[in-house]
């Protein structure tokens, strides 16, 4: 039995996890707990093992090695009805021949709940979702949006350990996605239950999660908090994946900062480069730009290109010496600038 220090038994508990596909690692190793009523977030690109991860801690694929725990009890040898789970697909999954009511009890009637508490579960997680009075609605009388929560309905009837979202809003356009990740969001914050989310959508990792696992390459980058993730990314990758950023390749020698074309760069920064080739991230929304040298601590000369309108800002891009970048600022546009 898996238990903390404290004695809690976590939601969920993988132990040197790992998946291949022939000679493709897709997961590797993977050390990671979920504690009760966490909502947790794995992201990372294509390829990264975050969905195979998931898959198996669902019961739809097998781990090569390493070991399963849901609620102190080893699963990884169970089907996926036998484990205290319930997964939200990226398509609702609904029966096209059942009533919104008829999906919703599916599960209760498989776990052998009686009809009046099928009854009283089926009319409690509909209105949980604000889908009373959908009950003898069929799917195609639904709004995808409406799918969707049917969908967390009929998972959060059976109660589980966890709940497992498979990429659930990538189908929907961008407002139907707004509105169902704030209906999530609400759904954990009132009702506190254990999740597992796959997403390629950072801004949704960010909204939803208690942590975010970064993945790369079938391993974890780094596990923090959305605000952990974005203030201090563990690695370069983790920095590149997250949000935008602009690289700058510089070589510093002699106390000069060049680009990698050995040209000059006007660049002064409060703490300089040891000697040596680097590569300067920096956010576009933490450039500022000045019309002059204001005083400040970092400071670098360019010249603005073109510049695009992105509704709240202004998209500067910028050239000094080989290095193009680019930085978001409200301020009107300026021929010559300072970026302090």
């Amino acid at each position: 039995m898996i238990a903390d220090v404290s004695g809690h038994r976590p939601a969920l508990h993988l132990e040197n996890v790992r998946r291949r596909y022939g000679g493709i690692v897709a997961v590797r190793s993977l050390n990671l707990s979920l504690a009760q009523g966490e909502f947790l977030t794995f992201l990372g690109p294509s390829g990264s093992g975050k969905t195979t991860t998931l898959r198996m801690i669902g019961g739809f694929e097998q781990p090569d090695a390493g070991s399963i725990w849901i609620k102190g009890e080893r699963v990884d040898h169970l089907p996926p009805h036998r484990r205290d789970i319930a997964t939200i697909f990226q398509a609702g999954a609904l029966f096209p021949h059942k009533t919104v009511a008829e999906n919703i009890a599916y599960g209760l009637r498989m776990r052998g709940l009686q009809k009046p508490e099928i009854t009283a579960r089926v009319r409690e997680v509909l209105a949980v979702v604000r889908l009373s009075g959908f009950e003898e609605r069929y799917p195609n009388q639904l709004s995808g949006g409406q799918k969707q929560r049917v969908a967390l309905a009929r998972s959060m009837a059976v109660r589980p350990a966890i709940l497992l979202f498979d990429e659930p809003l990538s189908a929907l356009d961008l407002s139907l996605r707004l509105q169902l990740r704030s209906e999530i969001k609400r759904l954990h914050e009132e009702h506190g239950f254990s999740a597992i989310y796959v997403t390629h959508d950072q801004s949704e990792a960010m909204a939803l999660s208690s942590r975010i696992v970064i993945m790369n390459r079938g391993g974890i980058e780094q596990v923090d908090t959305p605000l952990g993730i974005s203030r201090a990314p563990a690695s370069e990758f983790v920095y590149n994946f997250i949000g935008e950023s602009c690289c700058m390749p510089l070589v510093a020698s002699g106390g000069e900062v060049r680009d990698r074309q050995g040209g000059a760069i006007d660049l002064k920064l409060h703490t300089p480069p040891r000697e040596g080739e680097w590569r300067l991230y920096l956010r576009p929304s933490r450039i500022k730009m000045a019309a002059a040298a204001e005083a400040c601590e970092n400071s670098l000369e360019v010249q603005v290109g073109f510049v695009e309108f992105l509704g709240e800002s202004y998209r500067y891009h910028l050239r000094a010496g080989a290095l193009e970048f680019f930085c978001d600022n409200p301020a009107p546009h300026m021929p010559r600038s300072e970026i302090a």
